[in-house]
């Protein structure tokens, strides 16, 4: 493994600093949006300006780098991504935020497009899967990283603004000083969504309602925490703890998606996500009287941790009832799919926070949860399962992954299913040529 790391240090190195700027950012939204007195329909608006913006970088990169390559890109979209993480504390509006955001999720898409693109080709069909795994793992963890950097700072004040702004900075330059520039990304054609849905229905359902999912917890989580009267480190906590379940949960889920039914390990991630938002909802009635916050950390741990299982079993999923030449295309319709549900999510949980109370954060979880529960139960009854010896292997893709991550992942789940495939025949061709031996 530190061989196959070796060549790739410096870009995990710089996708780490990169999330470290990027998640303080993210929860120093809802720090500082509360602060200035924010409603939580405003920011609802402002989570989902970003992942507009991280949609339309997208689609719009791959055609960019193709121009005037790789470097110039990446520079250009960190710069900006830069500078508009400094203008926050400047222009404290709501639709000075929401444009700001459009900026940063469009720059951090193409930054994604780009690394990733560089990550792909610095690996081999042997080293793709660990590669791919240690940067994934590099992700989650630059996400809880920042939430342990936004305790050393007043989020009233610019500095924690401007430490994000450096971090990013920073960061461009163990990736710049040690990649050269590499032939233009090329991404497939995303699928439209009735031939995904005709392909796979429950992943194309799956993975919209799972895109709200995420977008409320990692955009609207901090918003919650503030309007239940959490201290900034204790929000700060929250948010770490829904990332860090993905860490514990992540490995387990694979080992289980790989041997049953994916449908029934859909079902049972989604229940425990349901339930686990059930906690959360009661927990924060707790919270007033000083009893609920550990509970509402459990609940976070477990509705956080199958959040992301969650993504990269839809997508395998989705892979197990396709031809290999057709995964690319899906992989990119899925994505689009899922930032279509990012867009919706903190929408909807923003009118309900706001009409109802802050608790309606865990009952719209929960009851996106639970629509994906029944969906799961539901397709179980149209479709007999695949056997688990023909299903695609499992790898632990984020979703903060960008296409080119995702089609990489279903490229090197394909090439193991068909190494598997070979090896099985070869072992059965040998036992067959091989004379029986006397015990």
């Amino acid at each position: 493994m530190i061989q196959v790391l070796s060549g790739v240090w410096a870009l995990l190195l710089g996708i780490v600093l990169i999330m470290l700027g990027n998640g303080m950012h993210f929860t120093l939204i809802g720090l500082r949006g509360g602060i200035e007195g924010f409603s939580a329909a405003e920011l609802a608006v402002v989570t989902s300006g970003y992942f507009l913006g991280f949609l339309s970088g997208a689609r719009l990169t791959p055609n960019l780098i193709r121009r005037v390559g790789h470097v110039r890109v990446f520079a250009a979209l960190g710069s900006f991504m830069s500078a508009g993480l400094i203008a926050f504390p400047l222009l404290t509006e709501p639709w000075a935020w929401t444009i700001l955001r459009v900026l940063v999720g469009f720059c951090i898409s193409g930054i994604y497009v780009a690394a990733e693109s560089w990550l792909n080709n610095a690996s081999t069909n042997e080293t793709r899967g660990k590669v791919l795994s240690a940067y994934m793992l590099a992700q989650t963890l630059g996400i809880i990283g920042a939430q342990g950097l936004l305790t050393l700072g007043d989020a009233g004040t610019s500095a924690l603004f401007i430490g994000a702004s450096i971090l990013v900075s920073v960061s461009f330059a163990p990736i710049l000083l040690s990649v050269s520039p590499v032939p233009a990304v090329e991404t497939a054609r995303p699928m439209t969504l009735r031939g995904l849905f005709a392909s796979s229905p429950l992943g194309t359902v799956g993975i919209f309602l799972l895109g709200g999912v995420y977008a409320t917890q990692s955009g609207m989580g901090a918003v919650f925490g503030t309007e239940i009267g959490m201290t900034a480190a204790q929000v700060a906590l929250f948010v770490a703890m829904l990332f860090a379940g993905a860490l514990a949960l992540q490995y387990p889920v694979g080992w289980l998606s790989d041997r049953l039914d994916r449908r029934g390990v859909i079902l049972g991630c989604a229940v425990i996500g349901a339930a686990s938002c059930g906690l959360g909802w009661v927990a924060t009635g707790l919270a007033g009287e000083g009893t609920g916050l550990w509970p509402l950390m459990g609940a976070a741990f477990l509705a956080g941790g199958v959040t992301t299982p969650l993504y990269a079993l839809l997508l395998a999923y989705t892979n197990d009832n396709l031809p290999a030449e057709d995964m690319p295309a899906a992989s990119g319709g899925l994505v689009f799919t899922f930032g279509l549900g990012a867009i919706f999510g903190p929408l909807a949980t923003g009118w309900a926070m706001e009409r109802l109370s802050p608790s309606a954060f865990w009952l719209v979880l929960a009851a996106t949860f639970t629509g994906l529960a029944l969906y799961a139960l539901y397709r179980m009854t149209q479709r007999a399962a695949a056997p688990a010896a023909e299903t695609e292997s499992y790898l632990g893709v984020v979703p903060t992954s960008s296409a080119v991550a995702v089609e990489a992942a279903g490229a090197w789940a394909a090439e193991q299913a068909e190494t598997g495939e070979e090896t099985g025949e070869e072992t059965g061709a040998k036992t067959q040529s091989e004379p029986d031996r006397p015990a």
